[in-house]
């Protein structure tokens, strides 16, 4: 009975140590002063270049109204019009106005100074110019009374049906001006902050179904952050046609890439770091299955990150998370993937 206690008792301490030598997985990252990519992802949504709710400045019933949904119009090319017999009518009465009111001022100034005051005459004048202004006025509500596109547009919605009375400013129908498709992303205050002095940030985009990668140029960006999230809104343009059937409202996810300088140093994370009781600090090095504690020399910068000064080559592998977490020496791997 002894002997089989004892063995049970060595068996269990065998596993014990066993056990302490399973290497623990870590995190690693490699020390490079070379230029590095980073690769960020948003999602955002089809713009058009301009979105106009068009309406008209006089009201009336409209008489016709060519605006089917999802068609192309040309520039100029008439939507809709009101009933324009009121419209001319009122242009009508402004002619005769004005053509009374200029043979009244005639007859006035040929007898002016002998049976006509100068009141007279300059009353006359005064009505030739409100007549004047009457007709010009006629003619803009006529011309006002047909809609037509301002710019090669697409029709995005019909806001009213034909034959309904409208008043003035009331939307008829939503054009987009589809000659440039953008696209708006939300970016975080400290990346935009990081990216704001870089101009090698490129942008390209892939559409839902399609594998092909699109071009951006950045167009414009709000200089004022959200109310929720400290976002900056970037806009982009497409700089090719992203193919047919792509309209405004459309998802779409935005890569944008950028390159590091190199002579700028090399980041270290905080995780990466620890510190002796004297303030120095050092990383944990990771070569042939175990891991060393190294002196750095390090630098806090004024965009508050740590950049490393003196103690690692390029190449050298260190710890990038909890290396306050594994003892000098000790025997580690490199962590690849959950449950491995």
């Amino acid at each position: 009975m002894r002997s089989l206690t004892f063995a049970l008792a060595c068996f269990l301490v065998a596993s014990a140590g066993f056990a302490q030598e399973v290497p623990k997985p870590v995190k690693l990252m490699e020390i490079s002063s070379k230029p590095t990519q980073i690769k960020r992802l948003f999602y955002g949504q089809v713009q058009a270049l301009q979105t106009v709710d068009l309406a008209f400045q006089v009201a009336g019933q409209i008489e016709t109204l060519d605006a089917d949904e999802g068609t192309y119009l040309k520039m100029n090319q008439q939507i809709a019009q009101l009933d324009l017999d009121r419209f001319r009518r009122a242009m009508a009465q402004a002619e005769v106005n004005l053509t009374k009111a200029q043979r009244d001022v005639t007859r006035l100034e040929s007898l002016r100074g002998q049976a006509v005051s100068e009141v007279s005459v300059n009353d006359a004048q005064t009505q030739l110019n409100l007549a004047e202004i009457a007709f010009e006025d006629a003619q803009d509500n006529l011309e006002h009374a047909t809609l037509n596109a301002p710019f090669d547009a697409l029709i995005a919605r019909r806001l009213v049906a034909n034959f309904t009375t409208v008043s003035a400013g009331t939307p008829v129908v939503r054009l987009h001006d589809v000659s440039e498709l953008r696209v708006d992303i939300e970016v975080p205050e400290v990346l935009f902050r990081q990216a704001g002095g870089s101009d090698t940030v490129t942008f390209s985009a892939q559409l839902p179904g399609d594998p092909t990668s699109y071009p951006l140029t950045m167009r414009e960006f709000e200089t004022e952050t959200s109310s929720v999230g400290q976002t900056y809104t970037l806009t982009l343009s497409f700089d090719d046609p992203p193919g047919d059937f792509v309209f405004p409202g459309a998802s779409v996810t935005v890569f944008a890439m950028a390159s590091t300088n190199g002579s700028a140093g090399v980041v270290l994370p905080e995780t990466a770091l620890i510190y002796a009781p004297d303030g120095s600090a050092a990383v944990m090095v990771y070569k042939d299955g175990t891991v060393r504690r190294t002196p750095v020399q390090i630098e806090i910068r004024t965009d508050g990150r740590t950049y490393l000064k003196e103690g690692l080559d390029d190449g050298t592998q260190i710890m990038l998370t909890g290396a306050a977490l594994v003892t000098d020496g000790q025997t580690v791997r490199p962590f690849t993937r959950v449950g491995e």
